[in-house]
């Protein structure tokens, strides 16, 4: 039994997320529909980690087990052929029995995106979250900057999948702006749910004046959750990098 990481792209607008649901089409079954095909028995895949309903992939990893003996430099190609455009495999590595695209993951990197214009792009539907009202990026940088480090991300966390704990380590949380358009980029060792999304607003909310950035620190440590921003749309939000010990990318 050959254990497989696959490198992939997706545009998650068509998608309920990654993970399979039981009445909704998601990133995951759509992959181990076409994976059955290529390798000619039913597959079950394990992703990097779930993202919700509308949101992207610029890189994700992904594992599945298989007895064919299928060359991998020939399975993104075979996959491709049987996926739907907005879903590509990029690369395929064979890795050790041990390898899990979740559990063997050392950090992840999201990018969120703003369309900061008073008139909407076209473009940007479903790839960008239009906010008309001019946002002071600085503003939004120095209220990001309370969020790195090792803190208690409760205060901006959705209710939704368990877990044993909601410390998580921030490496950086960049805020740039090109145009109009201005990108949030977060490097973590995990993510709580909807935690980007509810950073982001957090971050837009310091910039509207709402509150100061430095109140970010004391909201991190007050523990709730209406202290803290909105969470942002899905369709603004990229996985945009990972890492792993293992060369999967």
């Amino acid at each position: 039994m050959r254990n497989i990481a696959l490198k992939l792209m997706y545009v998650g607008t068509a998608y309920h997320g990654w993970q399979v649901q039981k009445n909704a089409v998601s990133v995951a079954e759509t992959l181990e529909k076409c994976l059955a095909y290529v390798v000619g028995h039913p597959v079950r895949v394990v992703g990097a980690g779930r993202t919700d309903a509308g949101v992207h992939a610029e890189v994700y990893v992904a594992n599945f087990r298989t007895t064919s003996s299928i060359p991998c430099d020939r399975l993104p190609l075979a996959a491709n052929t049987r996926l739907p455009d907005d879903i590509v495999v990029v690369k395929a590595t064979e890795v050790p029995d041990s390898f899990n695209a979740i559990g063997s993951c050392l950090r992840k990197e999201y990018t969120y995106r703003i369309f900061n214009s008073r008139i909407r792009n076209a473009f940007y539907v479903n790839r960008a979250w239009f906010y008309p009202k001019h946002l002071d990026e600085h503003i939004m940088q120095a209220a990001a900057d309370r969020f790195v480090g090792t803190h208690d991300f409760i205060a901006v966390r959705s209710v939704g999948t368990e877990t044993k704990t909601t410390v998580r380590t921030v490496y950086y949380f960049n805020v740039t702006r090109s145009g109009d358009l201005i990108e949030c980029r977060v490097c973590a060792d995990g993510f709580l749910y909807n935690m980007v999304r509810a950073m982001v607003g957090t971050v837009l909310y310091a910039a509207e004046g709402k509150f100061s950035p430095e109140a970010v620190s004391d909201i991190l440590e007050g523990r709730c959750r209406t202290a803290a921003g909105p969470t942002a749309p899905p369709g603004g939000l990229y996985m945009t990098n990972l890492w792993y010990r293992e060369n999967v990318l």
